[in-house]
């Protein structure tokens, strides 16, 4: 098995030629060429251009690495986002039917936390924008995409056996508590003059209430991406839409990967134009795939209640990671659209 190289910039052809022999490719690669790729903010991602010498192999491979931000990669190892993404691709990902890139090779170091993830390139595929939005054509397909995920282990007891994945219990609330107010703060005082009074007060609000709304779902489990977003998926290509990032993958309401999609995926007029019929897409698949016992009035219920999953992602993630541009505008759309959602919502109903 290749050796784990966790930095993009120390792979040689003689690697790249271990990875894809390991995959299954007769091969040997003569050069390459190495860009960055993509607008992750704790991986780093390249695209290799290969040339072969001998053999022959995919034109083109994308590996995954830290980030060569300091600030995100030490978020990366607290987090354990690294090793949940290894972690997902080895032992979880054979269970589920949503749609990935092919795996070449991955591993990790549990130790260290230095990894690669090396994979299939998705070319021409279409990287979906946060802040753009997209239609409500593409979200159906998103949605079909995610019942994919979440229907094959729907309310699975043995989910629980994963130990690289921390259950959401009152030690984690209360930690998460204590970090969104002591990051609210911040968050506020850093884009204060991009946001409106009424969204700072409903994120206020939540964070009053982080503890009880954490754990106070009482809703199926199944996996959850936890970061279902269009940066996160592609579009076209070999297949109609791939998701990636896999590096907050964990047990919870898939109402929550749903929420979080529909709540910035869309602009808020399309989202309260198509939300209703999108959430009956997402539901129909559910059932589809098995799910024969969640009622549509259960799911649009779990669908109200996670809207603030947006709030929480928006405050603590632009927090603990590098800082860009793309990035603030990002943060600001996902705050906006996630309380304008909670509002029209009547979500501040789950809140103690």
């Amino acid at each position: 098995m290749p050796e784990i190289v966790a930095d993009s910039k120390t792979v040689t052809s003689e690697w790249l030629t271990e990875v894809l022999v390991h995959a299954g490719h007769a091969c040997q690669v003569a050069e390459f060429s190495a860009t960055t790729i993509g607008m992750g903010q704790v991986g780093h991602n390249v695209r290799f251009t290969l040339t072969y010498g001998s053999g022959s192999g995919p034109g083109s491979i994308v590996g995954k690495f830290m980030s060569d931000d300091a600030v995100s990669r030490t978020t990366g190892i607290a987090q354990n986002t690294y090793l949940k993404e290894v972690r997902f691709y080895q032992q979880m990902l054979p269970t589920l039917d949503v749609q990935t890139p092919r795996l070449l090779f991955t591993d990790i170091d549990a130790e260290t936390h230095e990894f690669c993830l090396l994979m299939e390139d998705l070319a021409p595929a279409v990287q979906g924008d946060q802040i753009t939005g997209c239609s409500a054509r593409d979200a159906a397909t998103a949605l079909t995409e995610l019942a994919n995920l979440h229907g094959p282990r729907w309310s699975d007891p043995s989910l629980h056996r994963y130990d690289w994945i921390s259950p959401t219990d009152e030690a984690a609330a209360e930690l998460g508590e204590a970090l969104y107010k002591q990051l609210f703060p911040a968050f506020v005082d850093r884009y204060r003059d991009r946001l409106t009074a009424d969204h700072v007060r409903v994120a206020e609000r939540f964070g009053d209430s982080f503890k009880d709304w954490s754990l106070g779902y009482e809703g199926p489990t199944t996996v959850t991406h936890g970061d279902y977003r269009l940066d996160n998926l592609l579009f076209g290509g070999p297949y109609p839409v791939t998701v990636v990032d896999w590096q907050t993958v964990g047990i919870g309401a898939g109402a929550a990967d749903l929420a979080y999609f529909l709540g910035a995926g869309l602009n808020t007029e399309d989202r309260r134009r198509y939300e209703q019929r999108l959430v009956r897409r997402y539901h129909d698949a559910l059932q589809f795939k098995g799910v024969s016992d969640y009622t549509f009035e259960e799911c649009w219920d779990h669908y109200r209640r996670y809207s603030f999953s947006g709030v929480l992602m928006a405050v603590i993630a632009s927090m603990i990671v590098g800082r860009t541009e793309r990035g603030d505008d990002m943060f600001v759309a996902m705050l906006s659209r996630h309380a304008q959602q909670a509002i029209d919502l009547h979500a501040v109903d789950f809140l103690s």
